[in-house]
């Protein structure tokens, strides 16, 4: 790719040099002398000679010249550095064109000086035009790439960003509609039919507003807190059925944070984790606490049970934390976090977003 682009900027190189050689020929009066041909054609090769040689060394001292604008200060000191990079390239270039020409045999040794005294006016002219073009053409340039590229990668992080968020709904919707949990709700509602209707009623409700969640097309974007709590509360609710007593929640957050935006099924994918390591492998169950808490100009959101905890370091790529994390880092940048305390006794996951929901 770099080779690409090196070939790309000499042959940009050789178009300049050619006008150069050109525009010096003209201004010679080569297009309009009445000198015979033989003059005409070695004082053209002459100013092709001048131009490789001046526009070659200005090549590789352009670079330097452009980036004169990270080094200096104002643009003062900019624009003297490059005009004295410009002055010296130039008559460094005069300088290699001089034996250049003795060296192909267009000039003779005794008139090296004569050559490069009498081209160094016409030299300074073209060269520092056909530079300044140049230069002003490769900053364009550098900045329409880097445009463009800055595009590109803001294209790619919001594609990678919809990907994430597909996958979570698939991780979610393939959770919600596991057989053995619809089994198991059915099951429940079956024998809620007769004993509490309103019970099993409740219940059908909360599954269907908890599918409804997962096929929804909108859950690539951002919903607000209040939100996606009513989600984690439906998902409990139906494994409370299961479970009984032995899933105990709590979800507290103030009013004041209603309104921030989170990635959606981001809490419901960090209680579904409770629910499985913390509530299912034990005959006591376990507690599942759910609060969000205003700091810091932000929202705080923290899902703690008291299970038997697990190794923070020991997730795979995929997991759901993982997942959830890199969801957080898309949407708000270095504004979101991911944080995971455990221990046997106490498990503690949490979500800091910003208050105002801005994504970066």
């Amino acid at each position: 790719m770099n080779g690409m682009v090196d070939q790309r900027y000499w042959r940009r190189i050789l178009v300049v040099n050619a006008v150069g050689a050109l525009a010096a020929f003209g201004l010679l009066g080569g297009l309009v002398t009445h000198a015979a041909w033989s003059e005409r054609w070695r004082q053209l090769v002459a100013c092709v000679v001048y131009a490789n040689c001046i526009g070659g060394v200005m090549a590789l001292v352009m670079p330097s010249s452009i980036l004169a604008r990270y080094v200096c200060g104002t643009w003062v000191k900019r624009w003297i550095v490059r005009l004295l990079a410009i002055s010296g390239a130039i008559a460094a270039g005069c300088i290699v064109a001089g034996v250049v020409l003795i060296a192909i045999g267009i000039s003779r040794p005794s008139e090296y000086w004569t050559y490069l005294s009498g081209s160094l006016w016409i030299s300074f002219i073209v060269g520092t035009v056909a530079t300044l073009a140049a230069i002003a053409y490769e900053t364009l340039r550098g900045e329409l790439d880097a445009t463009a590229l800055a595009l590109r990668t803001k294209q790619l992080e919001e594609e990678r960003a919809r990907k994430l968020a597909i996958e979570a709904q698939l991780a979610s919707l393939e959770s919600r509609v596991h057989p053995h949990f619809l089994f198991n709700t059915l099951n429940s509602i079956s024998a809620l039919v007769h004993d509490d209707p309103a019970a099993a009623e409740r219940v059908v409700g909360q599954l269907a507003s908890l599918l409804r969640s997962s096929l929804d097309s909108g859950s690539m974007s951002l919903v607000r807190l209040d939100e996606e709590l009513g989600v984690v509360r439906n998902y409990l609710e139906i494994e409370r059925v299961r479970f009984g007593d032995r899933l105990r929640y709590t979800i507290e957050a103030p009013p004041e944070a209603s309104a921030v935006l989170v990635p959606r099924l981001s809490l419901q994918t960090l209680v579904e984790n409770s629910v499985k390591y913390a509530v299912s492998p034990r005959r006591g169950g376990a507690s599942i606490g759910v609060r969000a808490t205003l700091a810091d100009g932000g929202v705080r959101i923290e899902v703690e049970d008291d299970g038997p905890g697990f190794d923070a370091a020991d997730r795979p790529d995929g997991h759901g934390l993982a997942l959830v994390k890199t969801r957080l880092a898309m949407a708000f940048g270095n504004r979101a976090a991911l944080g995971i305390t455990s221990a046997p006794g106490r498990t503690c996951v949490s979500i800091s977003v910003p208050l105002d929901g801005s994504s970066t």
